[in-house]
């Protein structure tokens, strides 16, 4: 299928500029397309490119002899998806919680981060080293793919499960991580986190003295500093200690939703001036929050119509998290069921009105911050599996109407092609290469 689609999309390109070899393919050519020419023609590009989403969570019960990624699970990435949707590279999250910072607190982090570590290595070790291997460079990457497998990367999402102990930032590196924040939602010992906007209420007025050390030992090793989550005083810390290019694995612009995740004018150049990445990221709310409000609050009111004829009461979150293990289960189960008898009356009363997030309102970030901070600091991440996915980009097998709308609005192969991989993987070796030169510098 996929060789298919190379064939078909080349020679569409190619009757295309034989028939029109006066004129280049630029965004005016491709505005004189039929509809199958331009779909072929991005299909052509899909193919050529390396697609990398640098953010997708995983859930380790996913990741046993029974139960794992060779299969079409129902999560939102899965390798049958991959190979589907031609997304060539997949960054699996090592995504831990922000718990008590305490010695208790710590184990079970690190539990759990091990834990994910493990599963990513049975994947490309145990269950399917003939279709996905274990990437830890750019040349890995393009290494693998050449072979026809497909790419797995490793990022750590909260450095909270290190405790105290600045050691283990090798001992990730050699598990496999080359990207990692030191913060998620809630304060670390690290940094301040995001969500300190709400109550203005932080630990460490940006990146505690712990953290400035583990920035150091995430230069010395190629691990790349992830600036997602974190406050923005703890961004701007984090640009200014490191002495390489930072990424952001999954934030889009505040200017087009007003978001603490997303990131301001003010800290897109700067990571523009540092020589970084900003990886706009496909979650509805980062996307454009005023439209997802809107559509979720007249889906609550069909939920409530729907509830009040079964005679069942609808809860808040809040609420659910605090029921006994057996009362949410049955709760859920009910829960689901309205939802399953709302869909059509959505599509039927909310669509016209209140459409969801799509592919091009999450292209419309990309545009903004490629206008802003320039075509080389901007790339993909999806967040699938921990809360994104949005219309026409709802699972990895969709990825290819991702590339479709870059090519709608003009964008070149050669910038497609640095958007998907070539910008985030230009960081990575900016990164090693830095890295090299510290532990070069350290043993003289």
């Amino acid at each position: 299928m996929k060789q298919h689609l190379l064939i078909f999309g080349m020679l569409a390109a190619l009757a295309w500029s034989c028939g029109n070899s006066s004129e280049p393919t630029t965004a005016k050519s491709v505005a004189d397309m039929s509809e199958e020419e331009l779909v072929a023609f991005a299909q052509g590009i899909h193919e050529r490119v390396i697609t990398l989403d640098t953010h997708d969570d995983i859930n380790v019960d996913n990741f046993s002899p029974e139960k794992n990624y060779t299969q079409d699970l129902e999560t939102q990435v899965t390798l049958p998806k991959m190979e589907s949707g031609g997304l060539d590279v997949a960054w699996f999250i090592v995504y831990t919680g922000q718990g008590d910072l305490t010695t208790e607190g710590y184990a079970a982090a690190a539990k759990n981060a091990m834990d994910k570590f493990t599963a990513i290595h049975r994947l490309c070790e145990e269950f399917a080293p003939d279709r996905i291997e274990l990437a830890l460079s750019s040349d890995d990457v393009r290494r693998i793919i050449a072979s026809g497998k497909k790419v797995a990367m490793i990022g750590v999402e909260n450095a909270y499960p290190m405790g105290e102990d600045i050691s283990l930032v090798k001992k990730y590196h050699e598990l496999g991580a080359r990207y990692m924040s030191l913060a998620h939602n809630g304060h670390s010992q690290f940094a301040d986190s995001n969500t300190g906007e709400a109550d203005s209420v932080f630990m460490h007025g940006g990146v505690s003295e712990l953290g400035k050390e583990v920035i150091k030992e995430m230069n010395k090793w190629g691990i790349m500093v992830d600036i997602s989550h974190p406050s923005n005083k703890a961004i701007e810390d984090m640009l200014e200690l490191s002495q390489a290019p930072v990424i952001a694995s999954h934030s889009s612009a505040r200017a087009l939703s007003d978001h603490s995740r997303n990131l301001s004018d003010e800290l897109l150049l700067k990571v523009k001036e540092n020589g970084g990445v900003v990886q706009a990221v496909a979650l509805g709310t980062y996307v454009k929050k005023e439209k997802v409000e809107a559509r979720n609050a007249k889906i609550k009111e069909i939920n409530e119509r729907l509830a009040a004829e079964m005679g069942f009461a609808l809860k808040e979150r809040r609420e659910i998290m605090q029921m006994e293990e057996a009362d949410r289960a049955a709760y859920m189960e009910t829960f689901r069921s309205i939802q399953e008898k709302a869909k059509p009356i959505v599509e039927a009363e909310v669509d016209p009105v209140a459409p969801p997030v799509d592919v091009a309102d999450f292209v419309d970030h990309i545009d903004y911050m490629v206008k802003l901070i320039g075509i080389d600091h901007v790339g993909i991440s999806s967040d699938f599996d921990g809360g994104g996915g949005i219309k026409g980009w709802d699972d990895a097998s969709e990825t290819f109407n991702v590339t479709l709308e870059m090519v709608r609005r003009g964008y070149s192969e050669e910038e497609i092609a640095k958007i998907w991989s070539g910008n985030l993987l230009r960081v990575l070796d900016e990164v090693q290469a830095k890295a090299v030169a510290i532990q070069a510098e350290q043993t003289m």
